[in-house]
């Protein structure tokens, strides 16, 4: 099967337009209503458009790839991805990031400790939790034991809180 160059190098275009823009909207925490699901779940179009770009025109990336230089920027890369799946973020003792540090602190903290944090009284934090569909019994129970271990449910916990 012949791929087109016709639309391989557009959604290649288009889809890394939209990368960058969430993405640096993300790094800055600049982003906005579905900035954040829209560059995941879109991120597999410039997945599909950079495989069928390399594809449709296999026969130059291996003239660049037969280049030096090339083959050390690509090779840093490789290196550097295949690194970030060994080398942890330190988060022991005033380690990792403090915005990190601190909502994990609130996520294993209990309801009547965050309670003031969101100007709310324990028993209206609890109220809100179970009207969100959380399944919280008592405010001395920590907000990761309501949530459990999805980071996903944790944060859509605090935005229930922290509205």
């Amino acid at each position: 099967m012949q791929i087109s160059r016709e639309w391989a190098t557009p959604l290649t275009i288009g889809s890394f337009i939209l990368m960058a823009c969430t993405g640096i909207l993300m790094f800055f925490h600049a982003d906005m209503g579905l900035n954040k699901e829209v560059h995941e779940w879109l991120g597999w179009a410039m997945v599909i458009g950079v495989a069928t770009h390399v594809t449709a025109n296999f026969t130059v990336f291996k003239r660049y790839l037969n280049k030096p230089a090339a083959l050390g920027i690509v090779g840093v890369f490789v290196v550097i991805l295949v690194a970030s799946f060994f080398i942890k973020e330190d988060e022991g003792e005033g380690g990792g990031h403090p915005a990190r540090r601190a909502s994990q602190a609130v996520i294993h903290a209990q309801l009547v400790s965050i309670a003031p944090l969101a100007k709310q009284t324990p028993e209206e934090l609890l109220a809100n939790l179970q009207k969100a569909g959380f399944k919280a019994e008592s405010t001395s129970q920590t907000l990761d034991s309501i949530t459990g271990p999805e980071e996903h449910d944790q944060f859509k916990a605090l935005d229930v809180i922290f509205h």
